[in-house]
């Protein structure tokens, strides 16, 4: 009787498979020069363990290689997340070699973006090749490039992610880690992408303009140029900017919209209607005319909750640095003031500066009207903008200032000590280093001691932490 014999790889071969796989991905990133030996060595490991090709060709995106293999779609999510097996400390090496093919796909699409100019199609396809690797490491598309979450593109833009923000089958990767190194990494190839387009060009013809997806460094690039651009490119560069500038304020709104604003007025008797019932209260006062013989409980009196709130109005002062290291936080901060001015009682201010300052107030609640008002770039000068803002304070416990800047500032011992003096005011002041949608940023070390010194440290980090600071002083 003859029996077929199964040959399995040693575990060795396997080993061998994964490195033929990592160095291959190492040259092509490293070494522009196509190593011919680990190509064909590539190649026979692919098809061995029933991968396509295409995963070796560098000009075909994620996208497409999941269109026509849609099952790879699922291995996608999470790929670069601990699984289960890794966690318990057990290793299943074919299963390696097959996740290494993988990411060397994810991460050669990405981070190896070439030389010479960029259409709007191969800017679009960088876009979603970089949602595949956010995906990958278990992140939403746009969350580590934008702070979009979930407004990535492609084929596979939306799904595989779970509720809670973990990889499918795998635990969700260290963000306070990554977002600080990958997330301005990848800002800075597509901000590199950008640079490389003729952007004017592009706006210029409707069709390539439609293949554009809206980024933090393509709206950077638009307010730059804004000026430059006229008829047809200048209508589609105001279409993007506000197109980026409406999904963010999606996700932003979502962050405030639950903040209340005033405290309780507990002088104005409560409206006596149902959906303002105490029931608890009412039950807890009435415990006296429980009958044990009915095992009924009769009530005598109604409890209802008061809703009115006082109409003192809180004044927020946001003043936002508009050099050209700041773009990012103009962007963000313009948006969450026009979100934080439509809330009731909430007067909002809004000052942008560079070595002048103006006053955007009266296009506050709009974020889209005010971005197109501002002049990037310059130098700093913080002073122009506290003489805009010191008069605005006239109540200073009703009264919040964020002021957002890198605080590199050439007249700084005059600046810091008009901040001192709103603070010892009674007015809240925040200083901000950063709200970018990385949470990246870099902060004057002069003034960073001297805010903690003063009892209002710098808060340097994802803008929900400026949404829950503003949140806590309005409610």
């Amino acid at each position: 009787m003859n029996e077929s014999i199964v040959e399995t790889p040693a575990p060795d071969a396997d080993e061998n498979r994964r490195q033929v796989l990592y160095w291959r991905l190492l040259a092509r990133l490293f070494d522009p020069e196509e190593q011919a030996s680990l190509e064909s060595a590539s190649l026979a490991v692919v098809e061995d363990i029933g991968l396509p090709a295409a995963l070796l060709d560098p000009g075909a995106s994620v996208d497409s290689v999941v269109q026509r293999h849609p099952e790879l779609a699922a291995e996608f999510d999470g790929l670069m997340t601990p699984g289960p097996d890794e966690e318990d400390g057990e290793r299943d090496r074919a299963a390696e070699v097959r996740r290494a093919a993988l990411v060397s796909k994810v991460l050669l699409n990405v981070f190896d973006s070439g030389s010479g100019t960029v259409t709007a199609e191969q800017l679009a396809r960088w876009q979603s090749d970089a949602g595949w690797l956010e995906r990958a490491l278990g992140c939403r598309p746009g969350e580590l490039r934008g702070g979009r979450g979930g407004a990535g593109t492609g084929t596979g833009a939306g799904g595989g992610v779970s509720p809670n923000g973990t990889g499918v089958g795998g635990r969700a990767p260290d963000l306070s880690r990554l977002i600080p190194e990958v997330g301005p990494e990848l800002g800075s190839i597509e901000a590199g992408l950008v640079q490389r387009m003729h952007l004017r060009e592009v706006l210029a013809d409707p069709a390539l303009a439609s293949r554009l997806t809206p980024s933090m460094s393509l709206i950077e690039q638009l307010l730059r140029d804004k000026d430059n651009l006229s008829g047809v490119a200048l209508a589609n560069a105001k279409s993007l900017i506000r197109r980026y500038v409406d999904e963010v304020a999606q996700v932003l709104r979502s962050q405030v919209e639950k903040a209340t604003v005033g405290e309780l007025d507990r002088s104005v008797p409560p409206k006596r209607v149902f959906r303002n019932l105490d029931l608890d209260r009412t039950i807890w006062k009435n415990l006296t005319n429980w009958s044990p013989e009915e095992e009924r409980l009769y009530v005598d009196r109604l409890y209802y909750r008061h809703t009115t709130r006082r109409t003192t109005p809180q004044r927020l002062i946001v003043v936002v640095d508009q050099s050209g290291s700041m773009v990012d936080s103009m962007v963000n901060c313009t948006i969450l003031a026009s979100i934080f001015a439509g809330l009731p009682k909430v007067d909002v201010h809004l000052i942008a500066y560079d070595t002048q300052a103006l006053d955007l107030t009266p296009w506050s609640h709009d974020p889209f009207e005010t971005l197109l008002r501002t002049k990037l770039g310059g130098g700093t000068d913080g002073t122009v903008a506290m003489a805009l803002a010191q008069p605005k304070i006239a109540e200073p416990r009703n009264t919040v200032v964020v002021w957002i800047s890198d605080f590199y500032e050439w007249r700084r011992d005059e600046l810091f000590d008009s901040m001192a003096a709103i603070h010892r005011s009674g007015a809240k002041f925040i200083p901000v280093g950063s709200v970018t949608s990385s949470g990246h940023g870099s902060v004057n070390p002069w003034f960073r001691e001297k805010f903690k010194d003063l009892g209002t440290p710098v808060i340097s980090g994802h803008i929900k932490k400026l949404v829950h600071e503003l949140k806590t002083f309005l409610t």
